[in-house]
């Protein structure tokens, strides 16, 4: 786990008070290595803050402003500030514009505190983070090519396939065993779009071999 001194410092920008309520407690409550600095529900507040800039702000794509997404996400790239936008808009054309426009990850509302709390650990690492789901869709017309996936999929996937339980894996990468499980799933579905069945922990061996993942010569280990 992060030292205290490498601990991510946060800000959360969402004009729904709820949500925001409900996103502190579950960040708070799920990981002891992001620092919440501040939870506000407007643009001017957040630059106002006397915590700005922080590492990281997980920015809630319709703040109903006149001010556009790609000028915050720019304004804050200005300052340093690594952007997670999050939203209830799946529309790649919409997502799209926001990666363009330099945010590091991308979310829509309703994924778990797991997964919302790893892609601001990967956006701090300066690795970009979609939801499967988004990314599921991206690259719907890539069928029968090799699915794009992230740096810590690769991770999983080569622990994985490379014969560890899904207890090591969590352990080797320092996350949870619900993240760990989460990622597998990400991996197969991704690969299930593409027209690959990795189903089974042989085949998904099998395919990270082939994708140049993991080299042949690994002995596997509990397979």
């Amino acid at each position: 786990m992060a030292a205290p001194e490498e601990r991510i410092r946060l800000a959360l920008v969402d004009d729904h008070r709820m949500l925001l309520g409900a996103l502190t407690e579950w960040i708070r409550g799920a990981a002891d290595d992001i620092t919440l600095v501040a939870a506000v529900t407007t643009w001017p507040e957040l630059l106002t803050n006397p915590e700005f800039p922080v590492d990281v702000v997980l920015l809630d794509l319709d703040l109903k402003d006149s001010i556009p997404i790609s000028l915050k996400i720019s304004t804050l790239k200005t300052a340093g500030v690594t952007t997670v936008v999050m939203s209830t808009y799946s529309e790649p054309n919409v997502v799209r514009e926001a990666l363009a426009s330099g945010a590091m990850g991308y979310l829509v509302k309703s994924e778990g505190a797991e997964m919302i709390v790893e892609a601001i650990r990967s956006a701090h690492r300066g690795e970009p983070y979609i939801s499967a789901e988004l990314d599921l869709a991206l690259n719907a017309g890539d069928v029968g090519g090799v699915p794009k996936l992230s740096a810590q999929e690769r991770r999983v996937m080569a622990l994985y396939g490379g014969g560890e339980p899904v207890k090591s894996v969590a352990y080797q990468l320092g996350i949870s065993e619900e993240t760990a499980k989460s990622y597998l799933k990400r991996i197969r579905e991704k690969y299930r779009v593409a027209g690959f069945d990795v189903g089974t922990k042989v085949a998904l061996r099998k395919r990270a071999i082939t994708d140049g993942i993991i080299i042949q010569t690994d002995a596997p280990h509990g397979l």
